[in-house]
């Protein structure tokens, strides 16, 4: 029996070496953002599963501000001589052995991301690490990415996960619009009741420093003011006494009360390289002084750029309104006019600026914010109108800007790639990318925009938009999602786009707020009892986008769930795409059994199509609970009970209610009170449908 166990034991020893020296598969690497340069070669005898220990190891003590040290495996050299840029590195993986170098830690950091998705990429498919060559450096400097807070505040574990997710698309910066969600303490009445305190944010500050992510305050200043001017202790402070919108620039009062918001908001974070100070769509009459507007924004901005100077950081200030004010600002959102077009428009305009040339401040960054063609000759032409001035320009592009429920355009690719191109090609500092929260989309849903921002600020064009979003894909939720198959996103656009003002006649679902009666105004019409057909033969177009839609959704909720099943990480952004899917089901539902009224040919047809109706409001109702309980896992729904709303110059739904479900959704309360309040769905008797 001895013998036999010991036989046993070496044919076990053979069938285990035999596996292990038995070649692996290839994988399949989708780095994200693209190295500059990168070479496989062939399949590397190093380990994934060992490998993954190291990048964890190496990780948490660049976090924790140790040494970088290697193992036997892998090499980490630290080359201050190697003539590489402070965030470049190079990474090899040979036959046994990985190496990293960089000049500074920095380059090993990001170094040390890349091969983390290497070895996550190995391990999601069972596959060997490739023997690869990297060569990385950043197309630019500064990648940062600006959070809005100002109306809603996400849960605080959120906001230290979505720092982890920044670092690992190598996004260095952050731009946080803080309005009234700091706990000011120079200036207390500002801050809402749900506001964090200035430890708070000081502790998420140290948290992204730590993973090379520096936050910079946004603190708005000249217009935008609204957080601070809606209160009665600072009304004096208004230009126009009526609008909570903009300060008063001449009154001394205005630079105390900023500079006290600009102070506790330093102290907050810390590590700020930039004070931005906002200063954009705004006028400003200068109460009977005679100065013109842009001599009255010069006037606060030179004031507020001093104050930044003094604490050595560099303002930023939005630079559209001495564009608009020149009259040279529409020339920017214009595709269709000609370099001598152009050069026609800033002949005549030009002046205009150049008369108060000497008034801008050389210590600020201009940021030039352009949303939907920032390739456009107008474009380019005002950004070097800055730079052959000798001041620093940056651009600023948006991955959410007034989009409902979900960003659109495919996230805004082409402007994101644009905008980068041209800052890379004009040798430019860096680029921001801007992340509205006006109409407050899930944030979740802001993560697909975030990553092409990585790309094409890190790396230029080195992928078509098809081949980037499958690396999203496969980044985000495993390789087996890389495939066209789990594209879904683009597809659920459309239905998004219509869903917004589908339940309405002709209006606008911001806009119902300041109407008297919307549901009479605004919302759909129902059909008429003794008009049967009418009101479908009306809604014809309508009515077709929603069979459409209801065919795209379906499609869409099924791939959503395939993805489910096969996703190794991130299933909660899946929830959330799931839920945008269900909201816009309902809208077509709606409008399908509306008609469904409308057309019936007897009295059994039309009774059951009002029973479906009427439970419409039941089905509302489920769906939001359920919408809300995925929504609340990371997000605080609803503002504060005490919460000011204030005077929504800019009609921004989040701004309009203290419940999430009343602004998101005021649509659909008004649509079913008037289904359930409506008596036209009385008719009776058969009618023949023409």
């Amino acid at each position: 029996m001895r013998k036999l166990s010991v036989f046993n034991l070496l044919l076990l020893l053979i069938l285990v070496a035999s596996c292990n020296s038995a070649p692996k598969k290839a994988g399949s690497y989708m780095i994200l953002p693209s190295p500059a340069s990168m070479e496989i070669t062939g399949i590397s005898s190093v380990a994934a599963t060992e490998i993954e220990a190291f990048v964890k190891q190496a990780k948490s003590d660049f976090i924790a501000g140790k040494s970088l040290a290697g193992t036997s495996e892998v090499s980490l050299s630290l080359e201050t001589t190697s003539g590489l840029k402070p965030e470049a590195y190079t990474l090899e993986i040979t036959e046994a052995h990985v190496e990293i170098k960089a000049a500074t830690k920095v380059g090993l950091w990001y170094g040390l991301i890349t091969l983390g998705q290497l070895v996550q990429d190995a391990l999601d498919q069972d596959a060997a690490l490739p023997l690869i060559s990297i060569k990385d450096e950043p197309a630019l400097n500064y990648r940062a990415v600006q959070l809005d807070v100002k109306h809603h505040l996400e849960k605080k574990d959120y906001y230290y996960e979505l720092m982890d997710r920044l670092a690992e698309l190598k996004i260095n910066g952050i731009i946080l619009e803080i309005e009234d969600k700091l706990a000011y303490e120079k200036q207390p009445k500002v801050g809402s009741s749900d506001a964090w305190s200035i430890e708070e944010w000081k502790k998420l500050s140290d948290h992204a420093m730590a993973r090379n992510i520096r936050i910079s305050p946004l603190v708005q200043g000249l217009g935008h003011a609204s957080f601070i001017l809606k209160h009665e202790e600072y009304k004096d402070l208004r230009d126009d006494p009526e609008s909570d919108w903009a300060f008063n620039p001449l009154d001394d009062r205005t630079y105390e009360v900023q500079f006290d918001l600009y102070s506790d908001a330093l102290e907050a974070f810390p590590h700020a390289q930039y004070l931005h100070v906002g200063g954009d769509e705004v006028h400003t009459t200068g109460r009977g002084s005679g100065k013109s507007p842009l001599e009255l924004q010069l006037t606060w901005l030179n004031r507020v750029s001093e104050y930044a100077e003094n604490k050595g950081l560099t303002p930023i200030f939005w630079d559209d309104m001495p564009l608009k004010n020149a009259g040279v600002y529409n020339s920017i959102f214009n595709r269709d006019l000609t370099d001598a077009q152009i050069d026609s428009i800033w002949t005549v305009n030009e002046p205009n600026l150049n008369t108060y040339v000497d008034m801008f401040p050389k210590n600020c960054v201009y940021m030039r914010w352009n949303y939907s063609m920032p390739e456009t000759i107008g474009n380019n032409r005002a950004m070097k109108w800055f730079t052959d001035h000798g001041f620093q320009v940056m651009g600023a592009t948006a991955g959410q800007t007034r989009w409902n429920l979900m960003p659109l355009e495919e996230s805004n690719t082409v402007n994101i790639r644009d905008f980068a191109l041209i800052s890379i090609d004009n040798k430019a500092d860096g680029l921001l990318l801007t992340l509205w929260d006006d109409d407050s989309p899930h944030f979740e849903l802001y993560q697909r925009g975030i990553a092409i921002f990585a790309e094409y600020t890190w790396s230029g064009q080195k992928r078509t938009s098809d081949e980037l979003h499958a690396a999203y894909r496969q980044r985000t939720f495993g390789a087996e999602l890389a495939s066209e198959d789990f594209a879904f996103i683009n597809d659920l656009e459309g239905p998004v786009a219509f869903w917004k003002n589908a339940l309405l006649d002709d209006k606008d679902r911001n806009r119902l707020r300041k109407m008297e009666n919307p549901m009479q105004d605004a919302v759909l019409a129902l059909p008429e009892a003794g008009k049967p057909g009418a009101w479908a033969e009306a809604n014809a177009d309508k009515l077709a986008k929603a069979t459409e839609n209801q065919q795209v959704i379906e499609s869409v909720l099924n791939t959503i769930s395939a993805s489910k099943e096969a996703a190794l990480r991130n299933a909660y952004r899946l929830d959330v795409y799931e839920q945008v899917a269900k909201v816009t089901q309902f809208t077509n539902k709606s409008l399908l059994l509306l008609a469904e009224w409308d057309l019936a040919k007897t009295d059994e047809e039309r009774d059951a199509a009002k029973k479906k109706l009427l439970n419409l409001e039941n089905e509302w109702k489920e769906q939001l609970a359920e919408l809300q309980a995925v929504y609340g896992k990371t997000r605080e729904l609803n503002k504060p009970d005490d919460y000011i709303l204030d005077q929504d110059h800019h009609v921004h739904l989040a701004n309009q209610a203290i419940k999430f479900s009343d602004w998101q959704f005021y649509v659909e309360e008004l649509f079913l009170q008037k289904i359930t309040e409506g008596n036209s769905l009385q008719m009776t008797g058969d009618v023949e449908i023409k």
